[in-house]
């Protein structure tokens, strides 16, 4: 999929979260600029000099976008930090020797503006770059596919082994409580999918490229799962109180409105929201995927997020599970239940 970074917002501010991806571009294009107050700063005229435009340029940017190149770290210096500014960096400045104020950007908005500006080509090439670094950075930190991106989280592990018991939970009383065939259990999971994410099991399969024996599961985000299995185990409890009530099997129909009356409690509103925002964003921002019937939900990813997935903290599933023998052997024992 294809970006364009001067017309999404989106996609500018996912690079400019991720630490990693900054670091990794400050590399390459090697720029540092002056060092002052723990960053690197720079001068409308050392824009000016990089992108090849004039300053009544940067400053028709600076109009039009002030609101998120201050948000990334662009700012007018004033009184006792211009003063010190200038006592360590007036000897280089080309541009508000004795002007009262001086606007400075740091690296997040070097790179912001040239991610905005259309008439420069070294701003066009280096939004080419970016988009490259990107994905260069994800490849190294998950092995060329950010399919199992998910399980980098280490809260991962501990949904993904309790997910079977409440699977279970669910698939019991889907035998013991409704009128209808073996389909039903994929039926009904398709069914949960849908009320939480609005797709079912094929579909979902589909947008990941998943192949027909991976298990969709697999590559949930772990507040995905609990908020799955919160769904089975409260929808088993339902049914089991609707069998009692009825003294008989519910028929599918009845189980249908169980699961929207369900759904529908004022309760789960908050969970659903956030559990779809997240799906949205994450898989946009770490797996370039748009799930269409999530689109509004999409929006950018913290620093947070993305340190999770990809920061020091973040390893692979296997990798988490082998440094402990203890925790390999609670592993290998749920997920035999």
């Amino acid at each position: 999929m294809k970006k364009d970074l001067t017309m999404s917002s989106v996609d500018r501010q996912n690079i400019l979260n991720n630490a990693i991806v900054l670091e990794n571009i400050q590399e390459h294009i090697g720029v540092n600029g002056m060092y002052f107050n723990g960053e690197y700063r720079f001068t409308k005229s050392d824009l000016s000099d990089f992108y090849g435009i004039d300053g009544s340029t940067i400053d028709r940017y600076l109009s039009n976008n002030e609101e998120e190149l201050k948000h990334n770290g662009y700012v007018n210096l004033k009184g006792k930090l211009l003063k010190e500014f200038k006592a360590e960096f007036g000897w280089m400045l080309q541009e508000g020797a004795k002007a009262p104020q001086l606007g400075v950007f740091n690296f997040r908005a070097f790179l912001n503006l040239g991610m905005l500006l259309t008439e420069s080509e070294k701003a066009k090439a280096l939004r080419s770059v970016m988009l490259d670094i990107v994905i260069d950075t994800l490849n190294q930190k998950v092995g060329g596919s950010t399919k199992y991106i998910n399980q980098r989280d280490e809260d991962f592990l501990v949904a993904i082994t309790r997910e079977p018991i409440y699977r279970k939970e669910f698939t019991n009383a889907l035998n013991l409580y409704l009128e209808m065939g073996n389909y039903k259990y994929a039926a009904y999971t398709d069914s949960i999918y849908e009320v939480i994410f609005h797709e079912n099991s094929k579909e979902y399969k589909q947008i990941l490229q998943l192949e027909e024996k991976e298990n969709p599961r697999d590559t949930m985000y772990s507040e995905v799962l609990k908020l799955i299995a919160s769904f089975e185990i409260g929808i088993a409890d339902e049914m089991k109180k609707k069998f009692d009530e009825l003294k008989r099997k519910l028929l599918p129909k009845e189980l249908d409105k169980l699961i929207l009356d369900f759904a529908n409690q004022r309760f789960w509103g908050p969970q659903l929201e956030d559990v779809r925002t997240k799906m949205a964003c994450r898989d946009y921002g770490l797996r370039n995927i748009i799930h269409e019937r999530l689109k509004p939900y999409i929006n950018t990813l913290n620093s947070d997020e993305y340190n999770r997935f990809l920061g020091d903290k973040s390893k692979s599933l296997i990798e988490r599970v082998m440094e402990d023998d203890q925790l390999l052997e609670i592993f290998k024992r749920l997920k035999d239940r």
